[in-house]
Protein backbone atom coordinates (compact mmCIF):
# COMPACT_ATOMS: atom_id res chain seq x y z
CA UNK A 1 0.00 0.00 0.00
CA UNK A 2 1.97 3.58 -1.07
CA UNK A 3 2.35 5.32 2.26
CA UNK A 4 2.76 9.48 1.87
CA UNK A 5 4.26 11.98 3.94
CA UNK A 6 1.47 14.87 4.74
CA UNK A 7 3.15 18.13 5.66
CA UNK A 8 -0.04 19.46 7.62
CA UNK A 9 -1.53 17.78 10.45
CA UNK A 10 -5.01 15.96 9.75
CA UNK A 11 -7.86 18.33 9.93
CA UNK A 12 -11.12 16.57 11.41
CA UNK A 13 -10.03 13.34 10.38
CA UNK A 14 -8.74 14.25 6.68
CA UNK A 15 -5.47 14.86 5.23
CA UNK A 16 -4.80 16.67 2.11
CA UNK A 17 -2.39 15.94 -0.41
CA UNK A 18 -1.08 18.40 -3.17
CA UNK A 19 1.73 18.84 -5.09
CA UNK A 20 4.01 16.02 -6.35
CA UNK A 21 2.47 13.58 -4.03
CA UNK A 22 -1.59 14.26 -6.18
CA UNK A 23 0.11 14.15 -8.96
CA UNK A 24 1.86 10.60 -7.75
CA UNK A 25 -1.52 9.13 -6.70
CA UNK A 26 -3.45 10.71 -9.49
CA UNK A 27 -1.54 10.20 -12.73
CA UNK A 28 1.42 7.19 -11.42
CA UNK A 29 -0.63 4.84 -9.52
CA UNK A 30 -4.10 5.78 -11.39
CA UNK A 31 -6.08 5.76 -7.79
CA UNK A 32 -9.42 6.74 -7.53
CA UNK A 33 -11.78 7.44 -4.80
CA UNK A 34 -12.41 5.04 -2.30
CA UNK A 35 -8.56 3.54 -1.99
CA UNK A 36 -6.92 2.98 0.16
CA UNK A 37 -3.35 4.93 1.13
CA UNK A 38 -1.30 5.19 4.46
CA UNK A 39 -0.82 8.77 5.24
CA UNK A 40 1.90 10.14 7.58
CA UNK A 41 1.19 13.09 9.08
CA UNK A 42 4.08 15.99 10.58
CA UNK A 43 3.96 14.00 14.60
CA UNK A 44 5.47 10.75 12.87
CA UNK A 45 1.72 9.04 13.33
CA UNK A 46 0.45 7.08 10.75
CA UNK A 47 -3.25 6.32 9.30
CA UNK A 48 -4.80 4.20 7.11
CA UNK A 49 -7.17 6.50 4.79
CA UNK A 50 -9.50 6.05 2.16
CA UNK A 51 -9.18 9.10 -1.01
CA UNK A 52 -12.61 10.89 -0.40
CA UNK A 53 -12.35 13.36 -3.59
CA UNK A 54 -9.46 13.97 -6.14
CA UNK A 55 -9.59 17.16 -7.74
CA UNK A 56 -7.33 19.25 -9.53
CA UNK A 57 -5.08 20.91 -6.76
CA UNK A 58 -5.49 17.32 -3.93
CA UNK A 59 -6.53 14.49 -2.94
CA UNK A 60 -8.54 14.70 0.47
CA UNK A 61 -8.36 11.14 2.18
CA UNK A 62 -10.25 10.67 5.10
CA UNK A 63 -8.64 8.61 8.14
CA UNK A 64 -10.18 4.62 8.80
CA UNK A 65 -8.06 4.25 10.98
CA UNK A 66 -4.79 4.95 13.33
CA UNK A 67 -1.70 2.73 12.88
CA UNK A 68 -0.34 2.27 16.68
CA UNK A 69 3.34 1.46 16.53
CA UNK A 70 6.55 2.69 15.36
CA UNK A 71 9.32 0.84 12.84
CA UNK A 72 11.51 4.13 14.04
CA UNK A 73 14.99 2.87 15.46
CA UNK A 74 14.90 3.64 19.12
CA UNK A 75 17.94 6.16 19.55
CA UNK A 76 18.65 8.99 16.88
CA UNK A 77 21.67 8.71 14.33
CA UNK A 78 23.09 11.32 12.09
CA UNK A 79 25.17 10.11 9.17
CA UNK A 80 28.08 12.51 8.77
CA UNK A 81 29.70 11.85 4.91
CA UNK A 82 33.11 13.20 3.57
CA UNK A 83 31.72 14.02 0.37
CA UNK A 84 32.38 11.14 -1.76
CA UNK A 85 32.53 10.57 -5.82
CA UNK A 86 29.79 9.91 -7.92
CA UNK A 87 26.24 9.05 -6.82
CA UNK A 88 27.40 7.47 -3.42
CA UNK A 89 25.99 9.74 -1.40
CA UNK A 90 22.77 9.13 -3.03
CA UNK A 91 23.39 5.59 -2.38
CA UNK A 92 23.76 6.31 1.42
CA UNK A 93 20.96 8.53 1.81
CA UNK A 94 18.78 6.01 0.10
CA UNK A 95 19.89 2.83 2.04
CA UNK A 96 20.44 4.76 5.62
CA UNK A 97 17.48 6.01 5.13
CA UNK A 98 15.98 2.21 4.71
CA UNK A 99 18.32 0.88 7.77
CA UNK A 100 16.85 3.89 9.86
CA UNK A 101 19.01 7.06 10.18
CA UNK A 102 17.64 10.47 11.86
CA UNK A 103 20.03 12.88 9.46
CA UNK A 104 22.65 12.89 6.91
CA UNK A 105 24.83 15.95 6.64
CA UNK A 106 27.57 16.05 3.69
CA UNK A 107 30.71 17.55 4.93
CA UNK A 108 33.91 18.91 2.68
CA UNK A 109 36.62 17.00 3.70
CA UNK A 110 40.48 17.28 2.76
CA UNK A 111 40.58 14.33 1.51
CA UNK A 112 37.53 14.72 -0.61
CA UNK A 113 37.65 15.02 -4.42
CA UNK A 114 34.33 16.14 -5.14
CA UNK A 115 34.26 20.05 -5.12
CA UNK A 116 31.16 21.65 -3.63
CA UNK A 117 29.50 23.81 -6.23
CA UNK A 118 27.31 26.56 -4.04
CA UNK A 119 25.43 27.49 -7.10
CA UNK A 120 24.18 23.76 -7.64
CA UNK A 121 23.45 23.65 -3.76
CA UNK A 122 19.58 23.99 -3.45
CA UNK A 123 18.68 21.54 -6.95
CA UNK A 124 21.55 19.01 -5.09
CA UNK A 125 19.50 18.99 -1.67
CA UNK A 126 16.45 19.06 -3.09
CA UNK A 127 17.25 16.08 -4.87
CA UNK A 128 18.81 14.10 -1.76
CA UNK A 129 15.84 14.91 0.33
CA UNK A 130 13.83 13.34 -2.09
CA UNK A 131 15.62 10.11 -2.23
CA UNK A 132 15.25 10.24 1.38
CA UNK A 133 11.42 10.48 1.20
CA UNK A 134 11.31 8.21 -1.36
CA UNK A 135 13.22 5.46 0.52
CA UNK A 136 11.03 6.55 3.74
CA UNK A 137 7.82 5.53 2.16
CA UNK A 138 9.14 2.46 0.97
CA UNK A 139 10.79 1.35 4.34
CA UNK A 140 7.38 2.36 5.94
CA UNK A 141 9.32 5.04 7.86
CA UNK A 142 7.16 7.30 10.39
CA UNK A 143 9.92 9.99 10.16
CA UNK A 144 11.34 11.22 7.02
CA UNK A 145 15.06 11.75 7.45
CA UNK A 146 16.52 15.76 7.36
CA UNK A 147 19.42 15.83 4.57
CA UNK A 148 21.59 19.21 5.07
CA UNK A 149 23.68 21.05 2.34
CA UNK A 150 27.53 20.38 2.94
CA UNK A 151 29.29 22.42 5.57
CA UNK A 152 33.01 22.68 6.35
CA UNK A 153 34.26 20.58 9.63
CA UNK A 154 34.48 24.02 11.52
CA UNK A 155 30.55 24.81 10.77
CA UNK A 156 30.10 21.05 11.40
CA UNK A 157 31.36 21.26 14.68
CA UNK A 158 29.04 23.97 16.16
CA UNK A 159 26.01 21.83 15.62
CA UNK A 160 27.45 18.55 17.37
CA UNK A 161 27.18 20.05 20.78
CA UNK A 162 23.59 18.26 21.88
CA UNK A 163 24.32 14.68 20.79
CA UNK A 164 24.50 12.17 23.53
CA UNK A 165 27.33 10.36 21.88
CA UNK A 166 29.75 10.88 19.30
CA UNK A 167 32.26 8.70 17.04
CA UNK A 168 34.39 8.66 13.89
CA UNK A 169 34.47 5.76 11.97
CA UNK A 170 38.57 5.46 11.29
CA UNK A 171 40.25 2.80 9.49
CA UNK A 172 43.68 3.54 10.80
CA UNK A 173 41.91 1.86 14.70
CA UNK A 174 40.11 -0.96 12.19
CA UNK A 175 43.74 -1.75 11.48
CA UNK A 176 45.00 -1.94 14.55
CA UNK A 177 42.47 -4.38 15.63
CA UNK A 178 40.50 -2.55 17.91
CA UNK A 179 37.17 -3.42 18.12
CA UNK A 180 35.27 -2.27 21.51
CA UNK A 181 34.62 1.62 21.40
CA UNK A 182 31.53 0.71 19.28
CA UNK A 183 30.69 -2.26 21.34
CA UNK A 184 30.61 0.20 24.48
CA UNK A 185 29.05 2.65 22.85
CA UNK A 186 26.17 1.22 21.87
CA UNK A 187 25.96 -0.74 25.50
CA UNK A 188 26.36 2.69 27.10
CA UNK A 189 23.33 4.38 25.55
CA UNK A 190 19.67 4.56 26.07
CA UNK A 191 16.51 4.62 24.33
CA UNK A 192 15.63 8.35 23.12
CA UNK A 193 19.35 9.17 22.98
CA UNK A 194 21.24 10.87 19.87
CA UNK A 195 24.71 9.81 18.14
CA UNK A 196 26.86 11.52 15.48
CA UNK A 197 29.30 9.73 13.84
CA UNK A 198 31.71 10.62 11.16
CA UNK A 199 32.77 8.78 8.03
CA UNK A 200 35.47 9.97 5.73
CA UNK A 201 35.34 9.86 2.27
CA UNK A 202 37.41 7.57 -0.76
CA UNK A 203 40.53 9.38 1.04
CA UNK A 204 39.85 8.26 4.45
CA UNK A 205 39.46 11.76 7.23
CA UNK A 206 42.20 13.48 7.45
CA UNK A 207 44.83 12.85 10.57
CA UNK A 208 44.12 16.88 11.14
CA UNK A 209 40.29 16.08 11.09
CA UNK A 210 40.62 13.39 13.26
CA UNK A 211 42.67 15.24 16.02
CA UNK A 212 39.95 18.17 15.71
CA UNK A 213 37.02 15.67 16.72
CA UNK A 214 38.58 14.13 19.36
CA UNK A 215 39.39 17.48 20.84
CA UNK A 216 35.54 17.74 20.28
CA UNK A 217 34.93 14.94 22.10
CA UNK A 218 34.48 12.79 19.57
CA UNK A 219 35.63 9.09 20.29
CA UNK A 220 37.57 6.99 17.11
CA UNK A 221 35.93 3.43 16.63
CA UNK A 222 36.81 0.57 14.25
CA UNK A 223 34.27 -1.15 12.16
CA UNK A 224 35.30 -4.55 12.36
CA UNK A 225 38.60 -6.24 10.58
CA UNK A 226 37.60 -5.46 7.23
CA UNK A 227 38.26 -1.50 5.36
CA UNK A 228 34.99 -0.63 4.29
CA UNK A 229 33.85 1.70 1.65
CA UNK A 230 32.90 5.36 2.38
CA UNK A 231 29.67 4.00 1.17
CA UNK A 232 29.17 0.52 2.92
CA UNK A 233 30.57 1.51 6.29
CA UNK A 234 27.60 4.11 7.59
CA UNK A 235 24.83 1.38 6.56
CA UNK A 236 27.27 -1.41 8.76
CA UNK A 237 27.18 1.22 11.50
CA UNK A 238 23.02 1.15 11.21
CA UNK A 239 22.87 -2.46 11.03
CA UNK A 240 24.82 -2.58 14.21
CA UNK A 241 22.63 -0.49 15.73
CA UNK A 242 19.39 -1.93 14.66
CA UNK A 243 20.82 -5.23 16.08
CA UNK A 244 22.06 -4.03 19.49
CA UNK A 245 18.47 -2.19 20.26
CA UNK A 246 16.33 -4.06 17.87
CA UNK A 247 17.43 -7.59 17.41
CA UNK A 248 19.08 -8.53 21.03
CA UNK A 249 16.68 -7.41 23.06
Amino acid sequence: MQRYFVEEQAIENRFYIFGEDRHHIVKVMRMKEGDCIICVGPHQKSALCTIAEITDEQVTAEVVQWIEGSSELPVDVTIVSGLPKGDKLEWIIQKGTELGAHRFIPFTSARSVVKWDAKKAAKKVDRWQKIAKEAAEQSHRTIMPEVHAPLDLKSLLKLCGHYNHKLIAFEEEAKQGEASVLSKTLSSMNKGESLIIFFGPEGGLADQEVTLLQEHGFLACGLGPRILRTETAPLYLLSAVSYHFELMG
